[in-house]
């Protein structure tokens, strides 16, 4: 007797040998499975994703298996710890390098609101200056968090449309952003 459960197909067309679904969902399962993640850590937070990449998490097992140091080769930015007013510019460049399609991570109190510093010279969440997909809350977040933060967003990657990026919405959040 197993204890193992199967999960059930996607919907598509199955017959001897062979199995078809739609496009969206064959990129949007590779995509999501092959993610390869730019860290953009400044503070403590870089520390707990430290941790997330050692042995012991191991983020390598769902699909993050190579960080990417060059944001042309990235599509998953991370962005940990505090951000300064005068670091905004460089993180904006950072993600305007970065090739479509594009996932932001913001990971940590100080990336999503400033955390603790309340101050003139902290950004307030880097909302205010790249679009953000998912919040990874703690001041650091454990790397449970981090690995769940991740999982969210390789939930959105695999169910968003191919053609999400060229959507009137999408392209109006951008523009609110002041990026084409």
């Amino acid at each position: 007797m197993s204890d193992i459960k199967l999960v059930e197909a996607p919907p598509g067309v199955e017959g001897s040998g062979f199995f078809a679904t739609s496009l969206d969902q064959a990129i949007g399962l590779a995509r999501s499975c092959s993610l390869w993640p730019l860290p953009f850590a400044t503070s403590c937070c870089g520390i707990e994703f430290m941790a997330t990449m050692g042995s012991h998490y191991d983020l390598a097992r769902f699909g993050a298996e190579r960080l990417s140091f060059s944001p042309r080769q990235a599509d998953l930015l991370m962005v940990m710890g505090t951000i300064a007013k005068k670091m905004a510019p460089v993180l904006r460049q950072v993600y305007l390098q970065m090739a479509e399609p594009r996932w932001v991570m913001a990971v940590g109190a100080c990336a999503s609101s400033g955390g603790i510093f309340d101050t003139y010279s902290v950004l307030q969440g880097i909302d205010e200056i790249i679009p953000v997909d998912v919040y990874v809350p703690g001041c650091p977040p454990r790397p449970e968090g981090i690995i769940d933060g991740f999982m969210n967003i390789q939930k959105l990657v695999k169910t968003e449309s191919g053609r999400r990026r060229e959507e009137p919405q999408y392209k109006e959040l951008l523009a609110k952003y002041g990026i084409q």
